[in-house]
């Protein structure tokens, strides 16, 4: 383990993730709000004190491999949604320290899950935090780093540790520019989203935080009633529809935009993408229209949430939890799927259940037919073994931390629902869950013990597991080259 390059690197990247504070401290000082303008400035200067020294000294071994990547990620996102903590814990708008870690790694995680039970009460520099952290974290603050700071030759191990799915690729030969182009699409996307509702009669304020939060899938509402709170479809459309858009690979936006229209027709994951949007929505409509008697209506909240729910953005216009039964486990079962991989979504990723579908049914012909050659192919390209492994490696994985976080949480005593969803959309990074987690509800009520452990979900929901398992082997840090 290079140790020099993992602390330098993750110095100049939080001493570059110090200037993000001071983006919330202006709009604080725009509404007049000093304390919270404070709060954020004390912050940016802390970090920036602290990482100012490592960040300068230049470590005498440059090299970098998927270990170091791995560990910068991790160490990264441990340490940083702590900081993004202190704003809210220095003003005192949220005072229990637990509270405000749980709060800012629900945002930089882009799960959406939240322990306030009365959001309006905040103050603008607050929750343009909230939805700041969001965008900050939908493609990675790291991924950031990489295409704005000076260019770094092995900033593909970064890229490939913090951006999810089984495949990460680059769009261009060099990392900075695969890094510096996702996010000149990014943006791009999320000032579309901004301009959109604006045009439908949104505040500014609110369409910048609802931009940021649908761009990011993050789905942390600045109004109690969340979406709902305007009464527009046509805010609902802007939302469900770009919501469904930031949930597809980023890199079929950049062929779009090369006219590589062939590699977007051919690929897979976007085609049983938006076809299990369109099959949960017309199921839900069925099942729901009893309650609302109208095409139009059902349409509507359907295609909405299982929207939101899929690609883990968690942004509600109904209460869920008062539909029949079937719809409430067709989302449950849309948590696990998730969006595609490459995008800012979460989930186990269309293509991983792509793969494990497909290699499941490789393994059932050839225990038919023992000598026959079965060959797994996704957009007509061979896929690797290595691919395949790394799938199945990563389910496995998955489970067992899901299942030891549901025995963890049942400590709390809560009803089968609550923890079983809590569980599921904060290690899936959704957001809201069912029964007391539903959204019209908080997950203020859980111990500090289970705020902790759902806290340690969303991390590992967001990172895929790996860079945390990493982080915590012994044996990374004693081996060296």
């Amino acid at each position: 383990m290079n140790k020099s390059i993992v602390f330098h690197f993750l110095s100049k990247t939080m001493l570059f993730g110090s200037v993000l504070f001071l983006l919330p401290c202006l709009v604080s000082v725009i509404y007049h709000e000093y304390d919270s303008a404070r709060a954020f400035f004390i912050v940016a200067l802390i970090i920036a004190i602290i990482s100012t020294p490592l960040a300068i000294l230049k470590p005498k071994n440059k090299q970098m491999y998927a270990r170091e990547g791995l560990v910068i990620v991790a160490l990264l996102w441990v340490i940083y949604p702590i900081a993004g903590a202190l704003p809210f814990y220095i003003s005192g708008e949220i005072p229990h320290f637990v509270d405000a870690v749980f709060e800012s790694i629900s945002g930089f995680t882009t799960t959406g899950s939240t322990i306030l039970q009365d959001v309006e009460a905040l103050s603008k520099g607050m929750l343009f935090w909230r939805s700041f952290t969001h965008w900050v974290g939908g493609m990675g603050v790291l991924v950031l780093a990489i295409a704005i700071m000076p260019s770094s030759n092995d900033s593909m191990y970064l890229m490939r540790a913090e951006c999810a799915g089984p495949q990460v690729g680059k769009i261009v030969p060099k990392g900075k520019k695969s890094a510096m182009y996702l996010y000149i699409i990014y943006a791009g996307l999320t000032v579309l989203t901004f301009i959109l509702l604006c045009a439908g009669g949104m505040p500014v304020f609110d369409s910048i935080c609802h931009a940021m939060g649908t761009a990011g899938t993050g789905g942390f509402g600045i109004k109690n009633n969340g979406v709902a709170f305007y009464n527009s479809a046509y805010i609902d459309g802007v939302i469900t529809v770009m919501m469904a858009l930031f949930g597809v690979n980023f890199s079929l936006f950049y062929f779009a935009i090369a006219r590589r229209f062939k590699d977007i027709w051919k690929n897979t994951e976007l085609k049983v993408y938006v076809a299990i949007i369109a099959a949960a929505t017309g199921l839900i409509m069925l099942n729901i229209y009893p309650l609302y008697g109208s095409v139009s209506k059902c349409f509507r909240y359907a295609v909405f949430q299982v929207s939101s729910i899929m690609t883990s953005t968690g942004f509600g216009t109904a209460d869920y939890t008062k539909w029949p039964e079937f719809s409430q486990m067709l989302l449950i079962i849309l948590m696990f799927v998730g969006a595609c991989a490459g995008s800012t979504g979460g989930g186990l990723k269309v293509q991983r259940i792509i793969i494990a579908f497909k290699s499941g049914i490789k393994s059932v012909r050839q225990t038919l037919r023992p000598k026959s050659v079965n060959v797994l192919k996704s957009d007509d390209k061979t896929m690797d073994t290595a691919t395949v492994h790394g799938v199945q490696t990563y389910l496995i994985i998955y489970l067992g931390f899901f299942l030891a976080s549901l025995l963890l949480i049942s400590l709390n005593n809560a009803d089968f629902a609550t923890t079983f969803s809590s569980v599921t959309t904060c290690i899936n990074n959704i957001g809201p869950g069912l029964s007391r987690v539903g959204p019209a509800e908080n997950f203020s009520f859980f111990s500090d013990f289970s705020k902790i452990v759902l806290s340690i979900d969303m991390l590992l929901g967001r990172l895929e597991c790996f860079p945390v398992i990493i982080l915590l082997a012994p044996t990374v840090w004693r081996k060296k080259f």
